[in-house]
C-alpha cells in the first residue's frame, strides 16, 4: 500500500491550496480517507475524513477547519483531495493522508487508520 501526498508549499494568509493524495495497492473505494496534520512542536491532529463509496462520500471536519477546508475523492483516480481556502498561519503543519475503515465514532482518531502517506508541508505566512 502506498499513499503519496503532494501539493504543499509556502503561501500567504488568505490564500488557497489544494493537497492531493494518490493511493495504490488497496481497494480505494472501500476505504475511508482522511487528512491529519502535525503543526511544529505539536501532536498530530485530525483535519477531515470522507467515507467510502458505500456511504455516499459523507464528510467530517475538525472545528478549526470547518467552512474553510473541503475534502473530496475521485475513486476513478484513486485520489483524495483537500481544498484549503482562507488559510491562516495556524494552519502551518505537515499534512498527512491516511486510509482506513474506522467505526463511525472513531473517524477522527489516528488509531483508526491503518495506512499513512509521507506528509507534505504547508507553510502559511502572515
Amino acid at each position: 500500500v502506498q499513499l503519496q501526498a503532494s501539493g504543499g508549499g509556502l503561501v500567504q494568509a488568505g490564500d488557497s491550496l489544494r493537497l492531493s493524495c494518490a493511493a495504490s495497492g488497496l481497494p480505494f473505494r472501500d476505504y475511508y480517507m482522511a487528512w491529519f496534520r502535525q503543526p511544529p512542536g505539536q501532536e498530530r491532529e485530525f483535519v477531515a475524513t470522507i467515507a467510502r463509496r458505500s456511504a455516499s462520500g459523507i464528510t467530517s471536519y475538525a472545528d478549526a477547519v470547518k467552512g474553510r477546508f473541503t475534502i473530496s475523492r475521485d475513486n476513478a483516480k484513486n485520489t483524495v483531495y483537500l481544498q484549503m481556502n482562507s488559510l491562516k498561519p495556524e494552519d502551518t503543519a505537515v499534512y498527512y493522508c491516511a486510509a482506513g475503515v474506522p467505526a463511525l465514532s472513531a473517524r477522527s482518531q489516528m488509531s483508526a487508520y491503518r495506512h499513512w502517506g509521507q506528509g507534505t508541508l504547508v507553510t502559511v505566512s502572515s
